[in-house]
C-alpha cells in the first residue's frame, strides 16, 4: 500500500535535510565569521501553538550529542552552554534542562543538538535515539538542532559560526537565530503537490 503523499514528500525533504552537510561548502574559519544558517524542514504536525502549550512556564528537555570544544572535557562544555541557551531562548517562559524525568512523559518534547553531525545523520534517526558523528573543525562550532515529540521530528535547521569556547559571543548568537528557525511563529506555506515545507 502506497504512503499517502504528505508523508512521502516530508520523507524526502528529509533525506535531503541530511544530505545538505555532505553539500554544502564548509563553514567559515576567519576570525569574525559569524552565525550561519543552513537548510530547514518542518513537518507537516509542526505547531508553534502546540509547542508554545507544552513549554509555557515549564522546563523543555535539551539532549546534546559530540563536544565542539573537544580541548575541554564534554561536562564542562555541556555545564558552561546550559546558560547560553537559556540567554538566547525562542519566545515561551521555559527553562531548558538536561535532567530527564524519571517516567517518559507522552508526548515526549525535547531539542537534541548534535555537534559535528554525520554527513548521513537524518532527523528521524535523531529523534529515535541515534546519533552518529564526523570529526569537528578547530575553531567551527556546527550544530544541527531537531525539535521532537516522541519519534517524530517536528522541525530541524542546521547552523554554524567561529567560537572559541562556550562563552564566545558568536555561539548565543548562533543559538538565538537557530531558536527562530526551529520554533517559527510564522505561518507555514500551503500545500504544493503534497508537500509542506519553510515559511512565507
Amino acid at each position: 500500500m502506497p504512503l499517502p503523499r504528505a508523508l512521502t514528500a516530508f520523507a524526502l525533504a528529509t533525506l535531503l535535510a541530511a544530505l545538505l552537510p555532505a553539500c554544502m561548502p564548509g563553514p567559515t574559519t576567519g576570525q569574525n565569521a559569524g552565525p550561519t544558517l543552513g537548510g530547514f524542514n518542518y513537518a507537516p504536525q509542526y505547531d508553534f501553538s502546540e509547542f508554545w502549550a507544552a513549554t509555557d512556564g515549564q522546563t523543555f528537555r535539551v539532549i546534546v550529542a559530540g563536544n565542539p570544544f573537544p580541548a575541554l572535557p564534554a561536562a564542562e562544555v555541556t555545564a558552561r552552554l546550559l546558560p547560553v541557551l537559556q540567554a538566547n531562548k525562542p519566545r515561551p517562559p521555559l527553562t531548558f534542562t538536561y535532567d530527564a524525568p524519571a517516567e517518559e512523559p507522552r508526548p515526549n518534547y525535547r531539542l537534541v543538538l548534535v555537534f559535528d553531525p554525520a554527513n548521513d545523520l537524518g532527523s528521524g534517526a535523531v529523534c529515535n535515539g541515534v546519533t552518529r558523528l564526523r570529526p569537528g573543525t578547530p575553531g567551527v562550532v556546527y550544530v544541527y538542532g531537531v525539535y521532537c515529540r516522541n519519534d517524530l521530528a517536528l522541525s530541524e535547521t542546521m547552523g554554524w559560526t567561529a567560537a572559541t569556547g562556550p562563552d564566545d559571543p558568536r555561539l548565543g548568537q548562533l543559538f538565538a537565530q537557530l531558536f527562530l528557525v526551529l520554533f517559527t511563529d510564522q505561518p507555514m506555506r500551503p500545500w504544493r503537490n503534497g508537500l509542506r515545507i519553510g515559511r512565507w
